[in-house]
């Protein structure tokens, strides 16, 4: 199995985290999504990471689609729960988490532009995104939809989500009145599959 993506993107760990945890073994190929010349595209026509490519030549893309394709193997651990209505609300969670990465994404590209031809009342907009979503995630944890000490795919999207925060320093306040969502990802950062696929410090 090959997983078609880059070291920086939150999309891609989480997959990377998935398959670590299941045992999965993969081989990680290492295309940046933005370069002028870009592999991505060769499996993803919309050029985009991550990509997965099966023993069997299948190609996948989207990191939901893939997440769903890696739960149907049906290797434990399980990250999604065998009720479809409870894996649909999980499916949601993650949906939000990866809201987040988008408008931390959307954040990051923005400011890399010159100066005068930034949006600054898109930025704002994309701040909000941010913040609205981590408040309601904090809300679910105070609520029990969410428990600081389970592992499936909607807290894997939400560590991810936040640590592409940290690596980026987009929302750099995030963790002020946010103690649950501190503490949930304080206890998968300390798993070995988040230690592993952390994105490169330079």
């Amino acid at each position: 199995m090959k997983l078609i993506g880059s070291y920086t993107s939150p999309f891609v760990r989480k997959i990377s985290v998935m398959l670590l945890e299941k045992g999965i073994t993969f081989e990680f190929i290492n295309e940046q999504p933005y370069n002028a010349i870009n592999g991505v595209a060769h499996y993803n026509p919309l050029g985009k990471v991550p990509a997965l490519i099966t023993d069997e030549g299948e190609v996948w893309f989207d990191s939901p689609i893939i997440a769903q394709y890696i739960e149907l193997l049906g290797i434990a651990p399980a990250l999604l729960p065998t009720e479809p209505v409870a894996a649909l609300k999980i499916r949601q969670l993650e949906a939000l988490a990866d809201g987040i990465m988008d408008a931390a994404l959307f954040s990051v590209r923005e400011l890399a532009r010159p100066v005068e031809q930034q949006s600054q009342s898109e930025l704002l907009r994309q701040r909000e995104k941010v913040s609205q979503g981590l408040d309601t995630l904090e809300r679910y944890l105070q609520e029990g939809t969410l428990s600081v000490e389970t592992l499936n795919l909607a807290t894997i999207a939400i560590a991810c989500a936040i640590g592409y925060l940290n690596f980026r320093h987009v929302s750099p306040g995030w963790c002020v009145n946010r103690p649950l969502l501190v503490k949930l990802v304080e206890n998968l950062f300390q798993r070995e599959s988040f230690a592993r696929t952390e994105p490169p410090k330079a």
